[in-house]
């Protein structure tokens, strides 16, 4: 069986999804057990008042284990990362965050010999050798993006960690992350983000993809109940440990756009493909989650239609009150 969670400590707090993680984690371990970290990025109003921050850099080690020893922390939620976008854009930066902020957490798991760690990969994983459609848990990862080989460097030494230390170390290959709190931090599915905050502020918006990019998609409560479930569950039913594929929905960008108009009259989405679209070609179109499903129970709960009346109430009340772009910075 595995250990119980009691101190939690989350790097990347103030991103996309480590700011709406953060909040649930707080809501079920107790605020005061849930520190929040972040690297410079300012943490939102509620993210600040409901528990513990402080700004550390994870390539670091001696600012993680400040914390850590501070807060007896016995689990960490490893959220922090440089995106694909701005990864191609700073190869050297990428690989420094990504790669020695993974190894310095999953250290500090073994040298404190922490009940878990949760470190995320993506789709960007994979390459254009993967096969696109359905893509397997097990298959080809040969990523064309400085992300994406920090990804899948990131799984092969988590799952080491495991074999060789015995660290409960969990990852998933996260698809892309839409949110109405958040907006992301510069990655190649920002997009199916972005249409929604122009749709409602605007009316229109011009895609960085082409509309027929198809790429699989998830909404920010699957993700986070996504992310807890797999930190909650049993180690002894566990075949797979850093790399289980999770899906929810699979959408082009032309059908993202039309249902928004469905919802939106008027709405007009033009599209001027930009160096991200190569990246975009090189992933997944829908991904097997069957491992997900079978070992630890995965279940998404959002499809494109739910999702998209939900975004649009969240952002129109949020853009009645002038606060739209309120926490758009993200790490």
């Amino acid at each position: 069986m595995s250990k119980n969670i009691k101190r939690i400590l989350v790097t990347g707090a103030v991103g996309q999804i480590g700011s709406e993680l953060t909040l649930a984690l707080r809501k079920r371990y107790g605020a005061e057990n849930v520190v929040a970290t972040g690297r410079k990025t300012a943490p939102s109003k509620e993210l600040a008042e409901s528990g513990p921050f402080y700004y550390i850099d994870v390539t670091k080690r001696a600012s993680l284990d400040v914390v850590i020893r501070r807060h007896e922390i016995d689990t960490v939620f490893h959220m922090a990362a440089i995106l694909s976008a701005v990864g191609e854009k700073n190869p050297q930066m990428c690989w420094d965050v990504n790669m020695n902020g993974t190894i310095n957490v999953l250290e500090a798991a073994r040298d404190y010999e922490m009940a878990r760690v949760i470190i995320p990969s993506s789709i960007a994983a994979f390459g254009p050798e993967t096969p696109r459609d359905n893509t397997p848990q097990e298959t080809v990862l040969k990523p064309r993006t400085m992300y994406g080989v920090t990804k899948v460097a990131g799984e092969l030494l988590t799952d080491y960690y495991v074999r060789r230390f015995g660290v409960d170390a969990r990852g998933l290959r996260y698809p892309g992350i839409i949110s109405a709190e958040t907006l992301p931090g510069g990655g190649t599915t920002d997009y199916a983000v972005e249409i929604y905050y122009k749709a409602v502020e605007q009316g229109s918006y011009k895609c960085f993809v082409r509309a027929d990019t198809a790429l699989p998609m998830m909404y920010m409560p699957d993700c986070i109940k996504a992310t807890m479930d797999l930190a909650e569950a049993d180690q002894s039913k566990l075949r797979h440990y850093s790399d289980f594929n999770v899906g929810a929905m699979s959408f082009t960008a032309g059908e993202l756009a039309a249902n928004i108009a469905g919802h939106v009259p008027g709405f007009t989405c033009t599209y001027e493909p930009d160096f991200r679209q190569k990246i975009a070609d090189s992933w997944p179109t829908s991904l097997d989650d069957s491992a997900a499903r079978q070992e630890w129970g995965w279940a998404p709960a959002w499809d494109l239609d739910a999702m998209t009346v939900d975004m649009l109430a969240k952002l129109r009340a949020r853009h009645e009150k002038g606060e739209l772009y309120k926490g758009a910075a993200a790490e």
